[in-house]
């Protein structure tokens, strides 16, 4: 079976996030002060090879642990999506 995860990794809400920042300063110089508390991160999708969806999952789980996210900085989340 085929799966397609779709992958957000951002910032630790703890740690600053400048470009986030620098993003929420720009909406307010394009009069949308209401945009606000702006953080920055990646999407990422991918398509996993799996004979289930907890297999896929746990394969996905592993490539954010190891490789897309860091995770002195970075937190993760996944969506798994079944291909037709």
């Amino acid at each position: 079976m085929i799966f397609r995860a779709e992958i957000n990794v951002m910032p630790l809400k703890a740690l600053l996030d400048p470009q986030g920042k620098a993003i929420t300063k720009s909406m307010k110089n394009l009069g949308l002060p209401e945009i606000t508390n702006v953080r920055m991160g990646k999407h990422i999708t991918m398509e996993v090879e799996a004979e289930s969806q907890q297999a896929a999952h746990q394969k996905v789980e592993t490539a954010c642990q190891k490789l897309l996210a860091n995770p002195i900085m970075e937190y993760f989340e996944f969506e798994l999506f079944e291909n037709q």
